[in-house]
């Protein structure tokens, strides 16, 4: 298991677009993926899940990741939440 604390950094935060590339992105790996702040933890392949955060610039989370890819999803990830972009 992997485990990668972030800190949201666009204007956007995570939410509508930004949270459906997200899920986009960690839909593409087998492994089982979570986006977790405080006591909170929702699936990262759920649009739902990860809206239900509401998670806004300045807030830290963690993406924690279980499977046979878990270390390219969350470095994949945190590419797109450090940069916008997946690839």
């Amino acid at each position: 298991m992997i485990r990668k604390t972030m800190t949201i950094e666009n204007f956007e935060g995570l939410q509508s677009r930004p949270a459906a590339l997200l899920v986009q992105v960690a839909g593409k790996f087998t492994s089982t993926i979570w986006i977790e702040q405080g006591s909170k933890r929702v699936n990262a392949k759920s649009i739902m899940g990860v809206l239900s955060l509401r998670l806004v610039r300045g807030d830290e989370f963690q993406i924690v990741a279980r499977g046979d890819d878990e270390k390219q999803a969350v470095a994949a990830l945190t590419r797109l939440v450090e940069t916008g972009s997946a690839e």
